[in-house]
């Protein structure tokens, strides 16, 4: 699995936020967290585990939701 620096991990973070100024929710697990939580994102678990985004649209086709979901490399 892909590592990503520290450097695109900011980036990365700052894009989230934009969408967030703009009314966008970001949801991990399910839940939405404050940004200080958002790096998780980013950490493989020990039981291999990783976050998967996806990106939800209304019926107008513009993005209404990000939601980061646990998956399983297996």
């Amino acid at each position: 699995m892909e590592k990503y620096s520290n450097k695109e991990q900011k980036q990365y973070i700052d894009g989230l936020k934009r969408f967030e100024s703009k009314g966008v929710p970001v949801y991990i697990d399910g839940q939405k967290v404050d940004e200080a939580d958002w790096e998780k994102i980013f950490q493989v678990q020990e039981d291999g585990a990783f976050y998967m985004c996806d990106y939800v649209g209304n019926e107008e086709g513009t993005l209404k939701e990000i939601h980061f979901d646990r998956v399983y490399n297996r």
